[in-house]
């Protein structure tokens, strides 16, 4: 499947966001905040994941969708652990870069799927 890049980049960014929490949770600092991280960073691969075996075209581009809803959901929760000083700077920055770069691919994908699905 052509979007395995994406798939690889959704799931080792899920992996670090795994590792970062439990960092967090053991200094005890924002457990909920965490819990939400985890869900919506680690639900953008499980999506790309799951779309691989979409019943149709419509559902192939829901998924995406989803996964793309989700990625925006990650870069707020992110910014909130930053904003309130559970993550550092450096982390941060790097996360927030690499969640970027997933959503593009995302939005790029959806664009090429629509674009092809609708010819």
């Amino acid at each position: 499947m052509a979007d395995s890049i994406l798939r690889d980049k959704a799931k080792d960014f899920a992996k670090e966001i795994i590792f970062l929490c439990r960092e967090i949770k053991a200094e005890h600092k924002e457990a909920v905040l965490c819990n939400q991280l985890l869900r919506s960073s680690t639900s953008i691969g499980a999506n790309l994941h799951e779309a691989q075996y979409a019943q149709s075209t419509k559902d192939f581009i829901s998924k995406l969708e989803i996964a793309q809803k989700e990625c925006f959901e990650t870069e707020y929760w992110l910014e909130l652990l930053y904003e309130t000083d559970c993550i550092s700077e450096k982390s941060y920055k790097k996360l927030q870069n690499d969640c970027g770069a997933i959503r593009r691919m995302l939005i790029s994908s959806l664009k090429t799927v629509k674009l092809n699905h609708n010819s």
